[in-house]
C-alpha cells in the first residue's frame, strides 16, 4: 500500500488535517488524522506560535498513522508522494540563519491598510491587506527593527515545506497571495515589471532585492524536492518514516480547495467555508477594472482566478451551535456536534426566505470588503421581525454568505460567466441545507461532492498524486487529471437556486448592506 499512496497535510484555521489516498484511485480515502489548534490575538495581531506549527504537524501525522493501523493493520513507514497546504497570505520573515524575526502574522490581520493602499496605487492592481507583500511593506512603513535583518519571507505552507524538504519553493497559487503573478501555466511567475517597481520603492530602506526574499514559484506537477532525514524526524519523531519521499509544490488553502472540488477550468468556481469563507472563479478573460473586493490570484496550474475573500466564515455559526449543544447537555439530553448542526440546519429550512427580518453579522475579525478594521459579531432584529429559531439560524447561515455575496455581485457586474459553483467545508456535511442557501445567495447551481467534508487535506493529497502522475509520464494537465482520473466517477449533489430563496436572500442582503453602518458603529463604540 505504502508506495501507491499520496499524503496531504493542511494547516487550516482551527484544525490541522492529514489525509492519505490511493494513487491509483485518488478519490479513495485510506486514512485521516488531525488535531485542533487556535489562533491567538497578541499585541493586536492574530498569530499562531511557531512551535505549535511543528507540534501540530507531528500530532496530525501521528493521528493518521494510528488510523492506518486501525483500518489496515500496517505500520506506516513511507508513502508515494506528499503535499503540504496551509492558510494563504500572511507574513513569516526569517533572518539569514533561518530564525523567525517576528511572530507569524496571519491572513486575519488588517493592520496593513497604508501599505496595501500605497502598493495598489503603485502596481495599478488590488493588493489586499492580508497579502505578504502588504505585510512586508507595512513593516517598513512602521520602521520595525526586524526589517534590517530580513533574508527571506514565505507563507505557512512554504515554511512547513522547507522544514521537511530543505527547498524554499511555493506553488503558484500560494505565491499569488504573496505578490502579483504574470504569465500562465508553467511560465507563471512573479510579475517582473512590478518587482522592479517595488525594488525601486524599497531602495531607500536598503532591503535586499525582492526576488531574493520570496520563494521560487512552481506550478502543479513540478518537482518540489523530497523528504530529508531531518524532515522525516520532524514529521515522525518515532523514526519509522523513511526519507526520500517526493513532494509536490506547497499550496495555499484556496488552491487545494479548487482541486478538492475539481474547479480549475474557466467558468467554474468554488466556495470554501471554514473560519474564513472565500470564492474562487476561474476567469475566461481579464477583468475590465480593478476592484478592492476582488483578488487576482491563480489556480495551482497558474491560470487566472478572481477571488472573493472574507475574513469571517462559520466560526460565529459554530458558536451558536455550541450554545445549543450546551443547552442539550444541561437538559440531560446531550447531542454530539454533528447532530446539533443537523437539527439546527434542518430547522432553518422551515424559516422565512429572508430570515424573517433578522440580521446576523459573523464579524469576529475585521472585514476589508466592508471597510471594517475590526469585528463585532451582532444579531439584530426590529420589533416587526419574526423571531423564531428557524429564522435565527437561517439568518446566521445567510450571514456566513453576506460579505461573499457582496463580492460576487461585483463579478456579476463584470459579466464573469459561471456555469457551476462547487462547495466544500464542514458546514456542507449536512446534506442539502447550506448548499441550498448558497445557491440562493449566488443565484447559481451549487455542487457538493462526497469529499466535501475532507476539504483541503484531500486536495493537497490529490496534488501530491498529480505530482506522481507527472513523474511517471501518465499525466501533464491538472484539469484533465482531475476530470479523467479523480472526478470521473465522483458522486456529486447539485442544487439549483430556488427562485424563492434567491428573492429572499436578495431582500436579506439589502438589509445586510444597510446594516453594515450598525456594525461599523459597534466597532467604533464597543
Amino acid at each position: 500500500m505504502a508506495g501507491r499512496t499520496a499524503l496531504g497535510i493542511e494547516f487550516g484555521s482551527t484544525r490541522i488535517k492529514a489525509c492519505l489516498i490511493d494513487l491509483d484511485a485518488p478519490d479513495t480515502v485510506l486514512a485521516v488524522g488531525g488535531t485542533a489548534w487556535e489562533n491567538s490575538f497578541v499585541d493586536r495581531l492574530w498569530t499562531y506560535p511557531i512551535d505549535e506549527v511543528r507540534a501540530g504537524l507531528q500530532a496530525a501525522y501521528a493521528d493518521l498513522v494510528a488510523d492506518v493501523e486501525r483500518r489496515h493493520g500496517v505500520a506506516l513507514e513511507t508513502v508515494g508522494s506528499i503535499g503540504i497546504s496551509a492558510m494563504m497570505h500572511g507574513y513569516l520573515a526569517f533572518d539569514a540563519d533561518g530564525e523567525l524575526l517576528v511572530p507569524f502574522r496571519t491572513w486575519r490581520n488588517t493592520n496593513t491598510g497604508a501599505a496595501a493602499a500605497e502598493l495598489s496605487d503603485l502596481f495599478e492592481t488590488n493588493i489586499p491587506l492580508r497579502w505578504s507583500i502588504a505585510h512586508l511593506r507595512q513593516a517598513v512603513l512602521d520602521d520595525e527593527p526586524h526589517v534590517a535583518r530580513i533574508a527571506s519571507v514565505t507563507t505557512l505552507a512554504g515554511y512547513v515545506h522547507e522544514a521537511l524538504t530543505g527547498r524554499r519553493v511555493l506553488g503558484v497559487g500560494d505565491a499569488s497571495g504573496m505578490f502579483p503573478i504574470a504569465g500562465t501555466g508553467a511560465s507563471a511567475d512573479y510579475d517582473e515589471r512590478l518587482v522592479g517597481r517595488f525594488d525601486a520603492l524599497a531602495a531607500a530602506q536598503d532591503i535586499p532585492p525582492l526576488r531574493s526574499l520570496l520563494p521560487e514559484v512552481l506550478s502543479a506537477g513540478a518537482d518540489a524536492g523530497a523528504l530529508t532525514s531531518e524532515g522525516a524526524a520532524l514529521l515522525d519523531p518515532t523514526g519509522k518514516l523513511h526519507p526520500g519521499i517526493p513532494f509536490c509544490p506547497p499550496e495555499g488553502d484556496a488552491g487545494t480547495g479548487m482541486v478538492a472540488t475539481g474547479a480549475v477550468a474557466p467558468r467554474t468556481g468554488n466556495v470554501s467555508a471554514g473560519t474564513s469563507i472565500f470564492a474562487m472563479v476561474v476567469l475566461e478573460r481579464p477583468l475590465a477594472a480593478t476592484h478592492h473586493e476582488l483578488d487576482l490570484v491563480t489556480t495551482p496550474a497558474g491560470d487566472p482566478v478572481a477571488m472573493v475573500h472574507c475574513n469571517n466564515g462559520a466560526s460565529e455559526l459554530a458558536a451558536w451551535a455550541g450554545m445549543f449543544a450546551r443547552f442539550a447537555a444541561a437538559s440531560e439530553a446531550p447531542l454530539d456536534d454533528d447532530t446539533v448542526f443537523d437539527v439546527l440546519f434542518r430547522e432553518a429550512l422551515t424559516g422565512d426566505a429572508d430570515a424573517g427580518g433578522l440580521l446576523a453579522y459573523n464579524h469576529l475579525a475585521g472585514e476589508p470588503i466592508a471597510g471594517l478594521t475590526e469585528g463585532r459579531p451582532l444579531f439584530v432584529r426590529t420589533p416587526e421581525s419574526s423571531f423564531t429559531l428557524a429564522n435565527a439560524i437561517r439568518a446566521q447561515l445567510h450571514g456566513v454568505f453576506g460579505i461573499l455575496a457582496l463580492g460576487m455581485r461585483v463579478l456579476d457586474g463584470e459579466g464573469v460567466g459561471l456555469d457551476r459553483m462547487y462547495a466544500h467545508g464542514g458546514m456542507f456535511r449536512t446534506a442539502g441545507v447550506a448548499q441550498r442557501f448558497l445557491a440562493g445567495a449566488l443565484d447559481a447551481p451549487v455542487a457538493v461532492g462526497a469529499t466535501a467534508g475532507e476539504g483541503g487535506a484531500w486536495g493537497a493529497a490529490v496534488l501530491a498524486a498529480f505530482r506522481a502522475a507527472v513523474a511517471q509520464g501518465t499525466s501533464t494537465d491538472l484539469g484533465g487529471y482531475l476530470a479523467d482520473v479523480v472526478f470521473a466517477d465522483a458522486e456529486t449533489s447539485i442544487t439549483a437556486p430556488d427562485p424563492a430563496d434567491v428573492a429572499g436572500f436578495a431582500h436579506y442582503l439589502d438589509r445586510y448592506r444597510a446594516g453594515l453602518q450598525v456594525e461599523a458603529a459597534a466597532v467604533h463604540y464597543l
